[in-house]
């Protein structure tokens, strides 16, 4: 009952994480490791957990999802889906040794352009003399490559996309968040799909089922509390969610 009630915890402060500034995967993901899972079998089962908290707040968020630049949220979105099980397929047939060593490195220059980015993307606009923005083009090559990583391993790439979205378009990252939810629920729902069918996930019931009811209600209450809290103290708990997670991944590497 002890481990049950610890899976029901973490995946409650997964799935509030996700919904209010990202990183869900590092708190899900080291605990079921602790339980004695496999990297890989935790990776995917978190990924399948976390799945119905990510669909909870992209619903609490529905009428408060903005465009990314000129790009339609339909085609952001099927890249989303499409990318995410790219990276599901890569993580059953490759071994996650070399992205996960390259992991802590992009996170920590996904919190510097999140820190950075709309401040960079204004002094560009000045230097230029015009305005700086990503083609609809980039924007969904980018978020395919991110989806791909979102499904391979998923770490932070909720921020990533903000940080994304923040240096290419200058768009606010408390304004996009209802997006990043949305899109990330699109990356792990393709890739939970492959989880289901071709992992052990399925292996562990109960604790799946834990994680899963705490992601759920993380998730759900999260975005209710994100969609309360002012734009300035969002964008501080995005960023120091960023900082924190990129000391973390290097200490553990």
């Amino acid at each position: 009952m002890a481990e049950i009630l610890l899976v029901l915890l973490a995946g409650t402060a997964a799935g509030a994480l996700n919904a209010i500034g990202g990183g869900g995967t590092f708190v899900a993901l080291p605990v079921l490791v602790a339980l004695g899972l496999s990297p890989v079998t935790a990776n995917a089962l978190s990924r399948v957990a976390l799945v119905p908290g990510a669909l909870a707040g992209a619903w609490v968020y529905r009428h408060e999802l903005v465009p990314v630049g000129a790009t339609s949220m339909r085609s952001l979105t099927a890249i989303s889906v499409v990318g995410g099980g790219v990276g599901g397929g890569l993580l059953l047939a490759l071994p996650a040794s070399s992205f996960d060593a390259a992991a802590p490195w992009l996170l920590a220059c996904a919190t510097v352009i999140l820190a950075c980015g709309r401040r960079l993307s204004r002094a560009l606009n000045a230097t230029l003399g015009r305005a700086v923005g990503m083609s609809p083009r980039a924007v969904l090559i980018g978020q395919f490559v991110l989806a791909v990583y979102g499904g391979y391993f998923g770490g932070a790439v909720g921020i990533m996309m903000l940080a994304l979205w923040s240096i290419g378009l200058g768009l606010d990252a408390a304004a996009s968040n209802p997006m990043r939810v949305a899109q990330l629920a699109a990356i792990y729902l393709s890739a939970t799909v492959l989880f289901l069918i071709a992992s052990d996930a399925l292996n562990t019931p109960l604790v799946l089922a834990s994680m899963l009811v705490g992601a759920v209600a993380g998730g759900f209450g999260g975005a209710h509390l994100a969609r309360r809290l002012p734009a300035r103290p969002l964008r501080g708990i995005l960023l120091t969610t960023a900082v924190i997670m990129t000391v973390l991944y290097f200490l553990r590497g």
